[in-house]
């Protein structure tokens, strides 16, 4: 019986048609501040992300005249000039101008109502998926009866303490060789501090329930190996109420974005909402333009507080410390790494044993938080 062979080609998909168009991201909200709009082109799928929109001319204008410029303060971000703040009865507009003179807009939208989010709160569990960790839970009600619809998003923040510190370091001891000496850290750099915003769409309704109240809706599950919470962790959830339109314009994109497939039977295909070329009727336009009230709550925690006396989650390296040789026949070896910032100094090794060097080194995350976050302490940053 012959046997079979077969082989398994790479499969690269192209997109066989495609269109640029504008992507217009823009929330304002109720509470006085710089507010944002982003914008920046659609691509294709072998790409390797969106192309900002840079260079354009953005206002928003009210119903009774008051217009706002925004200025571009990164590419394709553009913020207000000077703060303010969405007001009720109100309608606004987004107006924007590209740098080849095509003219966008966005329908008239008014402020949504107001509910009140009441509570934050961390709380331990097993998911459905058998994970254990932390569920962030959030409580709101509506305040005004028509307050249905409801989107998160959150910035979370969280201490880092490099496991494998040493308040020494290594330094070339001469120009030109490969000799390296152990000198006194001048830098601080044990304790650091990350963020990170949220990316997903995360978004309920209260229509089948006879009142407007969110009971205990998980805003983000963390797995309790996400070395995140290993020491103190906050989260700042914003919540904003949506208007129907809105709520159905992101459970559609986020029914888009969850597709199982690429190549599932049904494929997605242009998401309408309410923003649009005057130039051009017929070009099509990506986005919302989205006027909501918003409230935000910030919580901390440590992991001691859901898992007193338990083991830290993992660290993201596992530390383990080399000695590799100071030269070979090919030339240096440990200075190169050291200079490149790719080990930090974790001991001796004396004596060191046959094929190793003098210096007991781990990778940089280890022995110098720097490479996971910024030693400054966050303005909004407790102990408490």
């Amino acid at each position: 019986m012959a046997g079979f062979q077969s082989c398994v080609e790479t499969f690269e998909p192209e997109t066989l048609t495609f269109e640029s168009a504008l992507v217009i991201e823009a929330t304002i909200t109720n509470k006085s501040k710089q507010q944002e709009v982003l914008l920046s082109r659609s691509f294709a799928f072998e790409s390797e992300g969106p192309a900002p929109e840079s260079n354009a001319a953005v206002i928003v204008e009210d119903d009774q005249g008051t217009v706002v410029p925004f200025v571009e303060t990164a590419a394709g971000k553009y913020l207000s000039e000077t703060p303010f703040a969405a007001q009720a009865g109100r309608s606004y507009r987004l107006r924007v101008t590209t740098s080849d003179g095509r003219e966008y807009a966005s329908e008239a939208t008014r402020l949504s109502p107001e509910a009140t989010l009441l509570e934050v709160f961390p709380e331990r569990i097993t998911n459905d998926d058998g994970v254990e960790g932390v569920a962030i839970r959030v409580n709101a009600s509506g305040t005004q009866g028509d307050a249905r619809n409801y989107r998160y998003t959150y910035t979370e923040s969280w201490k880092i303490i490099a496991p494998a510190w040493s308040p020494r370091k290594l330094v070339p001891d001469a120009p030109g060789g490969c000799g390296l000496i152990v000198v006194a850290r001048e830098e601080d750099n044990q304790v650091c501090y990350a963020s990170e915003a949220s990316n997903s769409i995360i978004i309920t309704d209260t229509n089948d329930f006879p009142e407007d109240e969110v009971k205990q809706f998980i805003v983000r599950f963390i797995n309790r190996d996400n070395y995140i919470i290993s020491h103190r962790y906050s989260i700042l959830v914003r919540q904003l109420v949506q208007s129907d339109a809105a709520y159905s314009y992101y459970e559609t994109l986020k029914e888009f974005s969850g597709s199982e497939s690429l190549f599932s039977e049904t494929q997605p295909g242009f998401l309408e909402g309410n923003v649009f070329s005057e130039t051009d009727p017929a070009e099509k336009v990506l986005g919302y333009f989205d006027v909501a009230t918003v409230q935000e709550k910030r919580i901390f925690f440590n992991y001691d507080d859901l898992f007193p006396g338990e083991p830290l989650p993992p660290y993201v390296d596992p530390c383990d410390p080399t000695a590799p040789v100071i030269a070979n026949e090919g030339g240096c070896v440990l200075r190169p790494i050291v200079l490149a910032g790719f080990v930090t100094y974790f001991g001796d090794n004396d004596p060191p044993p046959m094929g190793q060097g003098p210096f007991l080194v781990v990778p940089v995350e280890c022995g110098d938080c720097t490479a996971l976050g910024k030693v400054e302490v966050p303005e909004f940053w407790t102990e408490e």
